[in-house]
């Protein structure tokens, strides 16, 4: 990819990423967008993003592949292993070697190994003190992720935890938390629509999703919504 291709990309994210900030976004669509955008504009082979629940448990609610396998090392990593120190210190947290990661998190960087990965990068989802998340770019290399391509991740994920604490919200009491238990809840019911629509149709979990998806965009509607319907067998998608 050549400097302006990228620069090109990166430049139409953050704007794709910006117009979501309106009223009535779709949070998860909003997380979605960035992850798949990261894929294209680093040096990355995958990326999930993690959300904290009200008891401060970290939770996928976006990734670059439905696939059970990431979905799982993204968990391990939220449990034992770098994106739980990213959280919980607020730091960006770089893993150039998995293979030489402490002992601590020797689930996590056994599946990690397993699945072909060599490095990660932890980014906090951080807006001033306050600590939603994390950012989670796998590489199949090892090796530091470079450092223009650190902060331009950084500044994507500062403006998606902008999009989930904006300012418009924070100022009515309850709403901060209204918003993250709606994109961890409607990863449940996500999860649930992509399994009736891989056993219906026989197809993939990635395709499934890919399916939600498109119609969501195609109609104007919250991924979530689509999935109730789905669930609720008032919609074939």
């Amino acid at each position: 990819m050549t400097n302006t291709t990228r620069e090109n990309l990166l430049f139409e994210t953050f704007t794709t990423v910006s117009d979501t900030l309106v009223d009535e976004y779709d949070v998860v669509e909003l997380l979605q967008t960035l992850v798949d955008s990261c894929t294209e504009i680093f040096d990355i082979a995958a990326a999930g993003i993690l959300l904290a629940d009200k008891d401060g448990s970290l939770e996928l609610i976006a990734s670059t592949s439905e696939a059970s396998r990431l979905v799982e090392l993204m968990q391990l990593s939220a449990v034992a292993g770098p994106c739980i120190e990213c959280f919980a210190t607020g730091q960006t947290v770089s893993v150039p070697d998995i293979g030489a990661s402490p002992d601590e998190w020797s689930e996590f960087r056994d599946s990690a190994l397993d699945q072909g990965f060599s490095s990660l990068l932890g980014i906090p989802l951080r807006l001033r003190d306050e600590v939603i998340g994390a950012l989670n770019l796998m590489r199949v290399e090892t090796g530091e992720l470079a450092e223009r391509d650190v902060r331009a991740a950084t500044a994507l994920a500062n403006v998606a935890t902008i999009g989930i604490l904006q300012e418009r919200n924070v100022r009515e009491v309850g709403l901060v938390s209204a918003q993250l238990e709606y994109a961890l809840s409607s990863r449940v019911i996500i999860e649930q629509a992509k399994g009736v629509l891989s056993h219906t149709h026989t197809i993939s979990t990635d395709e499934a999703f890919n399916r939600l998806r498109g119609y969501a965009r195609g109609h104007h509607l919250k991924l979530a919504d689509v999935a109730h319907q789905v669930v609720a067998l008032e919609l074939h998608v």
